[in-house]
């Protein structure tokens, strides 16, 4: 079955690479849905010395079944605008959010 492209997701080799936009201080953590091109992620982490970072990484090693090493910022250390490698995922989650 073929996958159909979406903007917010990319493979590389055996990584998975996803644009993301971040609203830290959310009730709760959860996908959101699509914002311009990126995978929505509510955190409920707040946004002070790398919590939110740190919520993000942790939700999305879960989700992905890997390792926190596993998982990292490329771009958007500080912004809510951010690009994330995931290494060699384990389960793929993202083939369902939209």
């Amino acid at each position: 079955m073929n996958e159909q492209p979406v903007s917010w997701r990319r493979e590389d080799g055996g990584a998975l690479v996803l644009t993301l936009h971040v609203q830290p201080g959310a009730k709760r953590t959860e996908i959101q849905g699509i914002h311009d091109n990126a995978l929505k992620v509510r955190l409920a982490a707040p946004p002070v010395d790398g919590k939110a970072n740190q919520a993000l990484r942790r939700f999305l090693a879960e989700a992905f079944g890997v390792g926190l090493r596993a998982v990292t910022l490329e771009h958007g250390l500080s912004t809510r605008h951010k690009v994330v490698r995931i290494e060699a995922p384990t389960k793929r989650p993202d083939r369902q959010w939209r």
